[in-house]
Parts: C-alpha cells; sequence; structure tokens
C-alpha cells in the first residue's frame, strides 16, 4: 500500500439537508432546518473551506450535498472563494441550477464547474433550459442529467434538443425494480447517453484497485474523512496535523458499485481516461463526438474487464 502526502479531489458534504424540490426518486433527506442547524452547516463549510485554501496543495472541490447547496448563500460565497484560490483547480457542485446566477460573475470560471440535474415533476423544461443559456453565456463549464425514468424519457429526449450540442447529456439509471428496462428501452436511452449503460451496471468491486481514499476521498461536516460516501468507516479527520498518513492506495471493501461517483474511480474501468478533463463535473473527454463516444462505451461494456455482475 502506497502513502499519498494529499489528496487530488476532495468529495464534502456537511449536515446540510434541505432541499427546495421534492423528487419522489431521489433517495436523499426531505426536511426544513432551523436557524441553528443551518449556522452549524455554515461554520462547518467555512472551516472546511479555511483548510482547503490554507493547505496549499492542488486539490479539487466537489459539492455533493444531502440537498440543494446552491439556494444557500453561504455556498456560493464559498464558490467564489475557492474559485480564486492558487491552490485549487477546480470547484464544482452537484445542483439543481434553481439559484440566481449573476453571483456566478465574481468567480473564476476557469475553475468552475456544474453538475446539473433537470427534475421534470419540480420545474418546468422551458425554465431549466433558460438557466443553462444563462450558464452558456457566462461561459460556465457543466453537465446535465436526469434519473432515467421511463416516464422522463420523452422530456430528456426534448431536452437534448433543446441544450447546446456542446452540453452532455447524461441519464442515471433507476435500478429500484429489478428488469425495469428492456432491451430496447436501454438502446433508447443511449440515443440520448451513449454511456447510459455504464451506469446502468453494477460493478464486482471487492479487493479492487480504486483510488477512492488516496486520490479521492470524502468528507462531512466535523472533518471526518471516508474512502468514498459508500463506505461508513473513517480513515482519519482531515484537520488532524498528521492526516496525510491516513492517504493510502488499497484495495475496495465493499462488494459491488454501482454509482457514478464510486466506480469512477476504479482503476481497472479506465473512467478516469474516459472522462479526462471533466471528472467532478460528468463531462467525458470525446463530448461532442458523440459516435465517438457511443463506441467507446460499447467496447468497455463488451470488456472482460468491467467485471459486471448485473
Amino acid at each position: 500500500m502506497k502513502p499519498r502526502t494529499a489528496p487530488r479531489t476532495v468529495l464534502y458534504r456537511g449536515p446540510l439537508s434541505s432541499c427546495n424540490y421534492g423528487c419522489e426518486y431521489c433517495p436523499f433527506a426531505k426536511r426544513k432546518e432551523s436557524k441553528a442547524e443551518l449556522a452549524v452547516d455554515r461554520a462547518a463549510l467555512e472551516r472546511f473551506v479555511a483548510w482547503a485554501v490554507d493547505r496549499g496543495d492542488p486539490t479539487q472541490v466537489f459539492f455533493t450535498p444531502w440537498g440543494e447547496a446552491l439556494i444557500r448563500r453561504w455556498y456560493r460565497e464559498a464558490f467564489v472563494a475557492l474559485s480564486r484560490a492558487a491552490s485549487i483547480e477546480r470547484v464544482c457542485a452537484q445542483t439543481n441550477l434553481s439559484w440566481p446566477q449573476a453571483w456566478l460573475d465574481r468567480c473564476d470560471l476557469s475553475r468552475v464547474a456544474l453538475w446539473c440535474t433537470f427534475h421534470p415533476g419540480e420545474v418546468s423544461i422551458e425554465r431549466f433550459v433558460a438557466r443553462c443559456k444563462g450558464l452558456d453565456a457566462r461561459g460556465v463549464r457543466y453537465s446535465v442529467g436526469v434519473v432515467a425514468l421511463r416516464e422522463h424519457y420523452e422530456a430528456a429526449l426534448r431536452l437534448r434538443d433543446l441544450l447546446s450540442p456542446s452540453v452532455y447529456l447524461w441519464a442515471n439509471a433507476y435500478r429500484r425494480e429489478q428488469g425495469y428496462y428492456t432491451q430496447r428501452q436501454v438502446e433508447a436511452w443511449e440515443g440520448i447517453d451513449p454511456l447510459f449503460s455504464l451506469n446502468l451496471r453494477e460493478y464486482s468491486s471487492l479487493g479492487r484497485a480504486c483510488r477512492a481514499g488516496s486520490d479521492a476521498i470524502t468528507v462531512d461536516g466535523d472533518g471526518t474523512a471516508r474512502r468514498c460516501h459508500f463506505i461508513d468507516s473513517p480513515i482519519g479527520n482531515i484537520y488532524d496535523p498528521d492526516f496525510a498518513r491516513a492517504l493510502i492506495d488499497a484495495p475496495c471493501t465493499r462488494a459491488t458499485c454501482r454509482c457514478h461517483i464510486g466506480y469512477v474511480h476504479m482503476d481497472e474501468l479506465g473512467l478516469y481516461d474516459v472522462f479526462e478533463g471533466g471528472l467532478l463535473e460528468r463531462i467525458p473527454r470525446a463530448w461532442p463526438e458523440r459516435e465517438a463516444l457511443l463506441l467507446e462505451g460499447r467496447r468497455r461494456r463488451g470488456g472482460r474487464s468491467l467485471h459486471v455482475i448485473s
């Protein structure tokens, strides 16, 4: 096991768990927090930002909140501060894009990226696309995604037509029902997202090499670090002076992995190459060369190295 001196990518998920949307298919928390709870979240975030800025090592920060973070002013201010810090290579967030965009003008947009999700039951497609056009006008780098429910297909198809061709539209597979998709439906979703089947599958991960825990870690509000969001065991606390000792290359301890922000770090899948330059914001290297992506996705799905179990 090889030690590392610093994580390259830090996924931050503080105590914030409120969201202005109420999607039934979303597994995340839906609650309204008190002012005191929001104050705790703000203090935790400000401490984390100070750590990320002051440490001096090249770092990418990815906000993956339980709810919607960018409707909160302190997350927007954190974005601005991180984007303008010399040591921060990129700052990214998962978001529903439901916030005013003027604050982005204060960011160093060369270091900003967004992972945006369209929720058809919560916002009209016209309103969402208008927000995307606002990002286009500012030159913000972003991807757009949708949960691939059968009833969302027509909306996703229309969304693909309305978005700029330069915007990658990904689809997250719905897995709560076994055999949810027919082969024909899978192929239809691949017409929207050429890499859809990579997300549709579940990968054997136990004992396999993964960059989570060395190149990438996840951090909660009190600084507790874990290898990834899907492994509960802490590896240390980022605020401890000797935290770097916890960063080691080690095999995965989970039996399987099926979430993009988890399996993307598995060495044998080669997805660091597929998403080179857009790992956090989920933008493939080859986009918008959709035919090249389609061939790449088919090749990898057919390769033995994927160890597909479903």
